[in-house]
């Protein structure tokens, strides 16, 4: 027995000389990739930051952080973070608890509905509810709920902007809480049932204390989520003269153009300094306690009995309310050919979407510009993405952990942090090649590239996780060389997971405006930002069509992901109840 130990320890020890070349070569490769679209340009903000003369000046960076300006910034980009995550714990904590621990009807469809607005770009949103909720409301006209002209539109102010951000990440912590609710074993509530507990006991006492570390998940997810938010602070915060730091980035950047970058990066940094904080602070308060419980017990179905119509009318009033009275105002006035006129037989056009889709050559080359990217950028990271899950599950070490995080990193840092990096990494020519691609489609294609890797990635990390080694070793002993075994043993069996995470990054980068606001230019724009620059220009019933159609692609994804979803890993299609 001793021998064979010593065996088993003298092979181990050769193991790293016995490694083939072309698993070095693609580790080699993916080091490259993530080191030059991830560490590098932010390890250039960060430089930027704290030494924009090439020597540390914290001065400099005091002076610019006691600015007004900036003070004013920070503190409302803190008070609509956290007053709209408040906002956003509370409904998804509800929806979340409806659809899981009750007999409500309809759920499917219920929770389909109220994770849509998630899968809606931001900026979407925002034009929907200006125009459902303004004075001259195509929609409010019909049902005679017009509001009164004159003064600000109630939308234009923070707390429009805090209600907006609350309804569009509740989702988040409704995803994050249905899952912890989904982990309660029924036998501890039905434990507080016989001594005697009612269902509020059972509520605060059982329920919410055991689903605080999905909670506060959830509660991360959306501070980070409303301080990133470019589509609705900008929208809402801009014509409110109500500055954020995001807003005050995107302003500063077109007044100044690069010359600005110094500044812009010591905004960057802050801007993550805080957004650093609050996942922190978000997670310590999630792990405080020991709420472990051992094992999974039956689902558990609390009875609404008398109360389910009432229940269930409200449910589906709030989803009228803020998703269905929104979209329907931004439709009819897609329909007509000047905000605030009537919606009828006689001043219904499709003018709108045919200048969208034909007459205007900037709106169709955006749109197809994005399709050309996100289509590139889902190729490349569906391919990155198996092999770097690979090394990640299979092959650990401290390089393997440090390309892992800096990937996380960039995806969880605000969009708009990662494109002024973009710009100060790729703003000067090339080395060896002697040109820059700032202002071209390639500096968009490499901030998606860096943006949504960990996305791509989560999908297949969950597919190598369920699938046994043991093939995979069985190929290598048989003299299966890395790459053969890839092809022919590891992607097929994760196939679907690379897949469905293609099919979130091809959702979400589509319409993406958080990154692209800062790298578009007049020669390389994308779908998102058009719809911020046509309201801004005073085409509303043009900025309507557009958005409409991008809401009408994000339907038919879903609707083509829904359909092939038995084919995909259970649980990554978040719509899906």
């Amino acid at each position: 027995m001793a021998l064979i130990a010593m065996e088993k320890l003298e092979e181990r020890r050769r193991l790293p000389a016995l490694l083939p070349k072309a698993e070095w070569v693609v580790l080699g490769l993916l080091v490259i990739f993530v080191a030059g679209l991830s560490f590098a340009p932010l390890l250039r903000l960060a430089i930027t930051a704290i030494a924009p003369a090439g020597a540390i000046d914290l001065g400099h960076v005091a002076e610019l952080l006691w600015k007004k300006k900036v003070l004013t910034a920070s503190t409302n980009t803190l008070v609509v973070a956290l007053l709209s995550t408040i906002l956003a714990m509370v409904l998804g904590t509800i929806a979340a608890a409806l659809t899981v621990l009750t007999d409500m009807r309809f759920k499917t469809a219920w929770v389909f509905a109220f994770v849509l607005p998630l899968m809606i770009p931001p900026q979407v949103t925002a034009l929907a509810w200006v125009q459902a909720f303004s004075p001259s409301s195509p929609v409010l006209g019909l049902l005679g709920l017009s509001l009164h002209d004159g003064g600000r539109h109630p939308l234009y102010s923070p707390g429009g902007i805090i209600l907006l951000l609350g309804f569009y990440h509740a989702p988040l912590v409704f995803l994050t809480v249905r899952a912890a609710l989904r982990r309660l074993p029924a036998e501890l509530v039905e434990a507080a049932r016989a001594a005697g507990a009612t269902s509020w006991q059972l509520i605060f006492t059982i329920i919410l204390p055991l689903a605080r570390a999905g909670l506060f998940a959830g509660a991360a997810l959306a501070f980070v989520s409303s301080i990133s938010n470019f589509g609705i602070q900008a929208m809402l915060g801009i014509p409110a003269r109500y500055p954020t730091l995001i807003t005050l980035i995107y302003q500063q950047m077109n007044s100044y153009g690069p010359s600005a970058l110094a500044d812009m990066a010591v905004l960057a940094l802050l801007l993550s300094t805080l957004t650093i904080v609050g996942v922190a602070v978000s997670g310590w308060l999630g792990q405080r306690g020991d709420v472990r419980v051992d094992g999974i017990g039956r689902s558990l179905e609390i009875r609404l009995g008398r109360w389910r119509p009432a229940v269930e009318a409200t449910s589906w009033l709030f989803i009228v309310t803020t998703m269905a009275l929104p979209l329907s105002a931004l439709v009819a006035t897609s329909l007509v050919n000047g905000f605030g006129q009537e919606l009828s037989w006689k001043t219904l056009t499709l003018v709108n979407y045919a200048n969208a889709l034909v007459h205007q050559a900037s709106i169709r080359n955006a749109f197809l510009t994005s399709l050309l990217l996100t289509s590139v950028t889902v190729a490349i990271l569906m391919i990155v993405s198996l092999f770097m899950a690979y090394f990640i599950v299979w092959k650990r070490g401290p390089l393997v952990r440090v390309l892992h995080l800096f990937s996380e990193l960039a995806y969880a840092l605000p969009g708009i942090i990662l494109a002024v990096a973009m710009i100060l990494f790729f703003l000067k020519p090339l080395p060896f090649l002697g040109f820059s691609i700032y202002g071209t489609v390639w500096i968009i294609l490499a901030a998606y590239l860096s943006s949504f890797l960990a996305l791509a990635l989560r999908p297949v990390l969950g597919g190598f996780a369920q699938i046994d080694r043991a093939m995979e070793e069985a190929a290598q002993v048989a003299g299966a060389g890395f790459l053969a075994r890839m092809r022919d043993v590891i992607i097929p069996l994760v196939a679907p997971a690379a897949v469905a995470g293609g099919v979130m990054v091809f959702m979400s980068a589509l319409n993406e405006i958080q990154v692209s606001i800062l790298l578009v230019s007049s020669n390389a724009r994308t779908i998102g930002p058009m719809v911020v620059f046509l309201e801004e220009g005073g085409s509303s019933t043009l900025a309507a069509a557009v958005g409409c159609l991008m809401i009408a692609a994000v339907l038919i994804l879903m609707l083509v992901a829904t359909r092939f979803s038995r084919h995909l890993p259970k649980g990554v299609l978040p719509w899906q109840n």
